[in-house]
């Protein structure tokens, strides 16, 4: 799976409605907006199948990502050893991650305490442990400002502009539930693995 975070989607409602197109006339779209806060989506893609799952909230904290994680695994609990590839951000390497990898992976050895002792010492001790592939949930970290080599950005790129860009949302509750019922609509009718087409030139002279 690969995962990532879109933080701060604006729910916004045009201020007057899109007029429709009609012949000789694109459509039109008021620029005045009413704001109605923002939220954060977590989403993870199935590099093989194109499958999308998605969870919009208001926070994007090392809490909501680890219940993130519980949740996409309890999708699939007979699945072999889940994959991740992510980014380095620091939410990926909290203490409730670590540890709930720690308990995913069944784990007996003693984990420790943050900043004292054992794997959940410090950012870099939890690396190592989340890294290690004998366990059921191995992490992946793309190098540092390379997160574009990430394939959810791709369809992070999809959902802007399919949904989100000129969208209308008469709430945050709007916007989250029109979310979710494009991941469903996407996965029912448009997935599948995307095609790495970068064959390692130069992207400057």
């Amino acid at each position: 799976m690969s995962i990532d975070e879109m933080t701060g989607i604006q729910a916004l409602a045009r201020a007057a409605p899109t007029l429709p197109i009609q012949p000789g006339h694109v459509e039109r779209r008021e620029c005045e907006y009413i704001r109605h806060g923002t939220q954060a989506l977590i989403a993870g893609v199935d590099v093989v199948s194109g499958q999308v799952f998605g969870s919009v909230g208001d926070t994007r904290t090392a809490t909501d990502f680890a219940q993130f994680l519980k949740d996409l695994v309890a999708t699939d609990p007979t699945c072999p050893p889940w994959h991740l590839l992510m980014d380095n951000l620091n939410t990926h390497l909290s203490e409730s991650g670590g540890r709930w990898g720690a308990e995913h992976s069944q784990v007996t050895e003693v984990v420790g305490v943050k900043g004292k002792a054992g794997m959940l010492q410090s950012r870099a001790s939890r690396e190592g442990f989340l890294r290690q592939d004998a366990h059921t949930l191995v992490f992946h970290f793309t190098p540092k400002h390379a997160s574009w080599l990430n394939p959810l950005e791709i369809w992070f790129s999809i959902l802007v502009r399919q949904r989100i860009r000129r969208g209308h949302f008469l709430s945050k509750e709007d916007r989250r539930q029109k979310i979710e019922t494009f991941i469903a609509y996407f996965n029912r009718t448009m997935a599948k693995p995307f095609r790495w087409t970068y064959q390692g030139k130069p992207l400057a002279a």
